[in-house]
């Protein structure tokens, strides 16, 4: 069966890092790692809530150090991307975790834009960048680092909002978000992943998002389902990552189902593919094993990823006729 054509709407560049490479970049950069061989690092990716990940998480970047590290990197993901299928991807990269370690926003930005450059070209794939701001750290330094972004003219279309949920508020960053605006910038964040149906709330009124990341604790307030679906708010949704970090027990009690049927406007992404199990076509494939989703459930999921994405209205008519051509093969699940 040939790949669903999908955009992946929420993905960490970052997370996308495999054992494998993390040993070679390792290696070139001369740095000794706390694990005897990949398979060894590989053994501790089970997780027991976000926090568990994310430390592991920082701990690996230490092996990105030059442009070519971050261009390296980017590239094994659009490679494996495009065999999951993915015709578009909107990339969060993390700036203010190599800032701490020393890594110029130069250096970090400027090695995952250059593989972004020439992704169409290279891999089918047609790509934005976004800097995604850590919430475990102080709003007024992620005020710092988006203005140095807009000074030094980074090829960014928006911002977002990830890391450690609870315990902080999208309200904590409202001013990043009104600068960003202001700068004629996109705005996405976390929400509802870990945090509560409140969180959500602050996301689309005081942060104004124009797509929100996970939300699906958002089925926990019904008031709040009927203004999602009303207003097609975009959820960027990751079953795979949720099972990994204890948000859900199993993918059969993953609630997209329940939200597809809803009418909420869900898509389907693989978040931290290296970390959670699976890149898109593995999250794709882990909801049909649990839930028998057929072509039309499917292409409903795929044609929300295009419509939530932020392309010009060309490409997405394009991308939505790759879709239902798709749908409409005889090698799709479903078709005869």
């Amino acid at each position: 069966m040939l790949p669903l054509p999908c955009a992946e709407l929420h993905l960490h560049i970052e997370g996308t890092l495999e054992p494998d490479l993390i040993f070679a970049l390792a290696d070139r950069n001369g740095i000794d790692l706390p694990h005897p061989d990949a398979a060894a690092l590989a053994d501790r990716y089970a997780f027991t809530d976000l926090q568990s990940f994310l430390d592991l998480y920082y701990a690996n970047m230490d092996v990105l150090r030059t442009a070519d590290d971050f261009a390296d990197m980017t590239r094994a993901y659009l490679r494996r991307a495009a065999a999951a299928g993915v015709r578009h991807a909107e990339i969060m990269m993390d700036p203010q975790a190599h800032l701490a370690r020393g890594v110029a926003l130069e250096t970090c930005v400027g090695g995952v834009a250059a593989a972004l450059a020439t992704s169409e070209a290279d891999f089918g794939i047609s790509t934005v960048l976004i800097a995604a701001f850590l919430r475990d750290r102080p709003a007024s330094e992620a005020l710092g680092v988006l203005r140095d972004l807009l000074a030094m003219k980074a090829p960014i279309v928006g911002i977002g909002l990830d890391s450690a949920e609870v315990g902080y508020p999208p309200s904590l960053f409202a001013e990043v978000y009104d600068a960003a605006r202001a700068a004629g910038l996109k705005c996405i964040a976390h929400a509802g992943e870990e945090g509560p149906p409140a969180y959500v709330r602050e996301a689309l009124d005081i942060l104004r998002v124009d797509r929100l990341d996970h939300g699906i604790r958002c089925l926990e307030d019904e008031a709040l389902v009927e203004r999602l679906v009303a207003e097609r708010v975009p959820l960027t949704v990751c079953p795979l990552s949720n099972v990994r970090l204890r948000a859900v027990d199993t993918i059969g009690d993953h609630p997209l189902p329940e939200m597809l049927a809803r009418g909420l406007n869900v898509s389907v992404n693989s978040d931290d593919p290296a970390y959670f199990g699976g890149y898109v076509d593995d999250n794709v494939a882990a909801l049909q094993e649990a839930f028998g989703l057929g072509a039309d459930d499917l292409a409903t999921l795929a044609a929300n990823s295009f419509r939530s994405a932020f392309l010009d209205e060309g490409r997405r008519a394009v991308l939505l006729g790759e879709v239902e051509a798709w749908r409409t093969a005889p090698h799709a699940p479903g078709t005869t």
